[in-house]
């Protein structure tokens, strides 16, 4: 038998064997094990994204994470307060085996309702996920990172592409420490969330639909 025909029995073979460690995607279902607990969290906001303004605005809180479905899913809630007033939201999570991929979703505070999602996954230690979106009646990419992650600290940012992705501008940076288990606030309930600052709009409010970094 040539090589050739070796190779291609040799490939067909690996198809075929069930669970084949050499072609298994990897199992991300506890990609996010690591965010379940009570965080501080400080937050800088870009005020004016895609308009050439460098006004940031900061906040200080908490993120509260809570595991669901073993791992598969979180809730996340966070509440923060600033100079630009006083936030709180509501993330969800969601792990998909099929794909091996997460999508993500915001509650706009005080709506009832939940932000397009973002989807993708973790590679070497950094996710990122993506969406596309409006803002300000413009047509944007969204990006969301997750990085710099330790046992005790992890950073979160948002950013807008205007271009088709060539160029990214960051308008939501979030940076966490573990809190050891003592929240300094009392866990909102997810049906008591409420705001006096709007957080994201799913396009009722100037076509906005450009997830949690729509925040204003």
């Amino acid at each position: 038998m040539s090589l050739r025909l070796l190779l291609i029995a040799f490939v067909f073979a690996l198809q075929t064997i069930p669970g084949s460690a050499a072609l298994a995607a990897p199992d991300g279902q506890h990609d996010f094990d690591f965010q379940i607990g009570t965080w501080n969290v400080h937050v800088k906001r870009l005020l004016h994204p895609l308009s050439g303004s460098a006004s940031w605005v900061q906040y200080d809180g908490t993120h509260v994470v809570s595991k669901v479905w073993g791992g598969r899913a979180n809730l996340g809630i966070l509440e923060i307060d600033g100079p630009s007033g006083h936030i709180e939201g509501q993330s969800l999570r969601l792990y998909n085996p099929q794909t091996h991929q997460w999508s993500f979703t915001f509650a706009q505070s005080g709506e009832g309702t939940m932000g397009p999602p973002m989807m993708g996954e973790f590679k070497r230690g950094r996710g990122e996920f993506f969406n596309q979106g409006t803002y300000n009646g413009r047509a944007v990419l969204v990006r969301s990172i997750t990085a710099d992650i330790t046992p005790t600290t992890y950073r979160d940012e948002y950013a807008y592409s205007a271009d088709g992705g060539r160029t990214w501008e960051t308008n939501w940076i979030a940076t966490f420490t573990l809190a050891n288990g003592k929240n300094k606030r009392r866990p909102l309930s997810t049906a008591a969330i409420h705001s006096n600052t709007p957080l994201i709009s799913n396009g009722a409010r100037g076509g906005r639909t450009c997830g949690v970094s729509c925040i204003r």
